[in-house]
């Protein structure tokens, strides 16, 4: 029989691995590309046509924009909840293509829970919750319905290490898709050692799982379960914001 987890248990998968995620959301919030933040739209018939184009871009919304520097809290996290979500929900699914015998696999719950937890710090970033404990305490309470403390259970050299670890592919590749891809692929062997945790973390409607449980189509099930999951974490987690 396997031993029960700990909340230490918790803190310990935890903490590498909203060390490994916030440096990248933190990055991607605040990079101002290619200084379209700092762009002031002009408005003119005379403008050459690259200079409009530029003006266009600096009203996308997106990290690093004008246009997002204006948005407001709530905004911007529907932009997390639908653009960083949309990738997120099919990285997820995509071992659905195997039906009922994917779902019996863990790493499928892993790299949901994975998902959440990038969705769930970079929430909390938009807040001002920037130390480890605080967004260990927030990932433990809306995943595994667990309050712990957050607070460090191994050396920090070792957390140090560990955070190399993970996103060494991001800094090798900067931000592409393969290393993106890779890195969620590493965070979410990190919560593989919490098979048994995992169950716990929101989780698409019953309709979605029976979807889920077909062959090839179980995909389109499971992507859209995960989608409906991440809106529940975003409830979850105004209702923590709520009481901090």
């Amino acid at each position: 029989m396997a031993e029960a987890i700990t909340d230490r248990d918790v803190v310990r998968a935890l903490r590498p691995f909203v060390r490994a995620t916030g440096p990248l959301l933190d990055t991607l919030r605040e990079a101002n590309l290619l200084g379209l933040r700092d762009r002031e739209v002009e408005h003119g018939a005379d403008r050459r046509l690259v200079d409009r184009l530029w003006d266009r871009l600096a009203q996308v919304e997106v990290p690093g924009t004008a246009g997002w520097a204006r948005m407001g809290v709530r905004q911007r996290d529907d932009w997390w909840l639908g653009r960083l979500g949309r990738l997120l929900s099919l990285l997820a699914a995509i071992p659905g293509v195997g039906g009922a015998l994917a779902d019996r696999l863990p790493i499928q719950a892993a790299l949901g829970a994975a998902g959440q937890g990038l969705l769930l710090s970079a929430m909390a970033g938009e807040r001002g919750f920037t130390s480890t404990e605080d967004r260990v305490r927030l990932l433990a309470h809306v995943l595994f319905r667990r309050e712990v403390d957050g607070l460090a259970v191994d050396p920090v050299e070792d957390e140090d290490r560990r955070t190399r670890e993970l996103t060494e592919e991001l800094r090798a590749e900067r931000s592409t898709f393969r290393a993106v891809g890779a890195t969620v692929w590493k965070l979410a062997r990190v919560l593989w050692r919490l098979e048994d945790e995992l169950d716990k973390r929101p989780r698409g409607r019953l309709h979605h799982q029976a979807l889920g449980m077909l062959p090839v189509v179980g995909v389109l099930g499971d992507y859209l379960g995960e989608r409906w999951a991440l809106r529940r974490v975003r409830a979850d987690a105004y209702a923590w914001f709520g009481t901090q």
